[in-house]
Order: C-alpha cells, then structure tokens, then sequence
C-alpha cells in the first residue's frame, strides 16, 4: 500500500486556516498565535526553496514542538466564557482539530523530506568502554577486548 502524496502546499493553507479560525475568539494568548504563524512561515519557506532539507526539517521540528506546546495552552487556558458561546465553541474546535491533525502532517512532511534526501539517523553511542574509542590500524585487534 503506497502512501498518498500530500501537498506541502495544501498542508500549510489547511494549518494556517485553522490557526486563523482557532485564533479568532481571543481565548488563547498570543504565545499560540506566534508560535504557530512562525512555524507556518517556515513552511511557507520550505514550499518557496523545493530543495532546501533544511527548511523541510525546521519544519517538521516546528511541527513537532507545536504540538507540546499548543497542548500546554489548551490546557491551561482552555474555559468557556459566558459571552459569545458560539464564537468560542467554533475558535476551540477549530483550534483543536488543528492540533489532531499536526501528528498525520508530521508523518507526511516527513515523507516529503525522505523524497528531498534527506536522512535523519539518530544513534546514541551507549558503549562506554576504553576499547570503543580507540581507533587501531590492525584488524586482528579490533575484536579483542570486544563484549558481544
């Protein structure tokens, strides 16, 4: 089964417009708003330079971060107002799906940086012995002192 190609395009328009509407009631500080148009505008760079790994990777991390802290505000200053219900209902649901789709936007930014070329290997180097960081020339003394 192949993943469907997802437009980097439509992924900022559809996160740009729900911050818009998410943004709208005034329940969510300002912090939210910065936060999310700035990683949007990494986007935006990103779709501007189509070979730039560099600006598909501040993105995806964006993204990442986003959805930390855009949890922290809802759950801070997330309560319903007595005024204007309506208006607050939509600003939240629309901030909140928002953020439910920031997990399958990652997955598909990044694709789209694994189709650049880009590789991002993480490996912790966890052996700590003397003999992992001695380099030697001899390929008989490579495995001595080695614990497999």
């Amino acid at each position: 089964m192949e993943i469907p190609a997802i437009n980097l395009k439509a992924i900022v328009l559809v996160h740009w417009l729900l911050t818009v509407w998410g943004c709208m009631a005034l329940w969510l500080p300002t912090s939210y708003a910065w936060g999310n148009f700035t990683v949007l505008a990494v986007g935006v760079w990103a779709v501007a330079q189509r070979d730039s790994l560099d600006a598909v990777l501040m993105f995806l991390l964006g993204m990442i971060v986003t959805i930390l802290t855009d949890i922290v505000h809802f759950g801070i200053f997330y309560h319903v107002p007595d005024l204007v219900p309506d208006l607050f209902r939509f600003s939240a649901g629309m901030a909140i799906l928002s953020l439910l789709l920031k997990p399958a936007s990652c997955f598909f930014v990044y694709q789209m940086y694994r189709e650049r070329g880009g590789e991002y290997n993480v490996n912790f180097d966890l052996e700590t012995s003397v003999e992992s960081r001695c380099t030697t020339d001899s390929a008989d003394s490579a495995f001595i002192g080695r614990r497999y």
